[in-house]
C-alpha cells in the first residue's frame, strides 16, 4: 500500500478533478505491475496495472489506495468490470471513495462477483493524500491553503512595504511548486498594486494556476502583469452593486470577472469560495497580503496553513504583519491548529497544520 500510495503521488496537481490514485498487481512476492492515473481524461491506475499486466493480471492481488470506481459516468469502462474481467483474486484497498457515485458501491460489485475486498489499510495516509478532492467531491468547495512568508517576529514587509526577499531561494522554489500543484491562486488587489506579480509556476514541468485577484472597487491598473504577460487565465472577484458603472472594456478583455456580495468593498469570502467551486476549481492556495489573510481567515474558508518562517526579525510598530485587521478580543476567538510539522527549507522552517473547525 505504500507503494501504491508513493505511485499515485507522482501526479499531484495534475489530476484534478480526479483523485490522485496508485494501483500495483502481486502475485507471492512479485509485482505483476503498477500504474497510476496521470491526469483526468487518462486511465485510471487499475486500468493501467491491468494493460501491463495482461493475462498474468490472473490470480493477482491488486493493491489501491482509493475504492476502485464501478459508474459509468465518463468514457472509461468502470475499473470494477475491469478487475473482474481479469480475474484479480483479491483487492485491498486504503479506503472507501467519498464520491456518492461510488461511495462502497465498487466493493459491494467486486464481492459480489467472488472476489475477496479489504480496506483501511494505511487509511489515514490515504486520506491525507486525496484531501483536496475529498473536500471537493462532499462539498463542492475548493480545499483552500493560506501561504504566509514571514520573518521570525511575524512582519510579512518592512514599514515602508519592502518584502523582497524575507525568505530564501528553497522556500521561494517550494511556493512555485506549490503555485503548480493548485487549481488556482489568490491574491488582494494591493499584492498587485505593490508586487506586480506574475503569480506563475516558474518551475521545470510547472503548470500555472488560474490568478483570481481580489478586488472589490476594480483598482489594478491594467497594465498589471496578470492581465497583459498572457501566462494563465485571470479572474477579478469583486462586489456586487448597484451603483457600480460599465467595467472598462480593457479589463473585461483581460479578465474574467466575478460579481460576489459584500458590504463597502469587502468581498463576502464565503460566497466567493462557493463561486470558485461551482466553476470547478478544487484547490486554491492564498498568497494574499495582510488584509486577505485576516479577511479569508476571519471568514473561516481556509483548511491548511503553510507558513514559511525566515530566520530574521524585522521589528517595528508599523512593520507589517502576516494577519492584520482588527483582530480578536479573547483567546477563545483565536483560530485553531491540528498536530503541526516543521520542516527545514533551507535556512527557513516551514510550519504546517490543518485549521480544525
Amino acid at each position: 500500500m505504500q507503494r501504491a500510495l508513493a505511485l499515485a503521488d507522482k501526479a499531484r496537481g495534475k489530476t484534478s478533478p480526479n483523485p490522485m490514485v496508485g494501483a500495483l498487481l502481486v502475485k507471492g512476492a512479485e509485482v505483476v505491475a503498477e500504474g497510476y492515473h496521470k491526469k483526468a481524461g487518462t486511465p485510471h491506475a487499475e486500468a493501467v496495472a491491468l494493460a501491463r499486466a495482461g493475462a498474468r493480471a490472473k490470480g493477482t492481488t491488486l493493491y489501491v489506495n482509493l475504492e476502485p470506481c464501478c459508474h459509468t459516468d465518463k468514457k472509461t469502462l468502470p475499473c470494477t468490470d475491469g478487475i473482474i474481467r481479469a480475474g484479480v483474486k483479491r483487492v485491498v484497498a486504503a479506503m472507501k471513495d467519498p464520491n456518492p457515485k461510488v461511495s462502497g458501491r465498487g466493493f459491494r460489485k467486486l464481492r459480489a462477483a467472488g472476489i475477496d475486498v479489504i480496506s483501511g489499510v494505511l487509511r489515514q495516509e490515504a486520506l491525507d493524500l486525496n484531501r483536496v478532492f475529498i473536500r471537493f467531491i462532499t462539498t463542492g468547495l475548493p480545499y483552500v491553503t493560506l501561504k504566509v512568508a514571514q520573518s521570525l517576529d511575524g512582519k510579512i514587509a518592512t514599514a515602508n512595504g519592502r518584502s523582497k526577499w524575507i525568505t530564501g531561494p528553497v522556500s521561494r522554489r517550494m511556493v512555485h511548486r506549490l503555485r503548480s500543484e493548485n487549481q488556482a491562486v489568490l491574491v488582494g488587489a494591493g499584492t498587485v498594486k505593490a508586487d506586480d506579480p506574475s503569480l506563475t509556476a516558474r518551475i521545470r514541468s510547472g503548470k500555472n494556476p488560474i490568478r483570481i485577484i481580489v478586488d472589490g472597487k476594480l483598482e489594478i491598473s491594467s497594465n498589471s502583469k496578470v492581465l497583459t504577460d498572457g501566462l494563465a487565465p485571470t479572474w477579478i472577484a469583486t462586489v456586487k452593486s448597484p451603483k457600480r458603472g460599465p467595467v472598462s472594456p480593457v479589463l473585461q478583455k483581460a479578465a474574467e470577472i466575478l460579481y460576489v456580495g459584500g458590504k463597502n468593498g469587502k468581498l463576502d469570502m464565503k460566497e466567493l469560495m462557493r463561486e470558485i467551486g461551482k466553476r470547478g476549481v478544487s484547490s486554491v492556495l492564498i498568497e494574499g497580503g495582510s488584509g486577505i489573510n485576516a479577511a479569508v481567515l476571519r471568514a473561516g474558508v481556509i483548511n491548511r496553513v503553510m507558513f514559511f518562517i525566515a530566520p530574521k526579525i524585522i521589528g517595528g510598530r508599523n512593520a507589517i504583519p502576516s494577519v492584520g485587521g482588527p483582530g480578536i478580543n479573547l483567546l477563545e476567538e483565536a483560530a485553531r491548529l491540528g498536530s503541526m510539522s516543521v520542516t527545514h527549507t533551507g535556512a527557513d522552517i516551514l510550519v504546517e497544520a490543518e485549521l480544525l473547525g
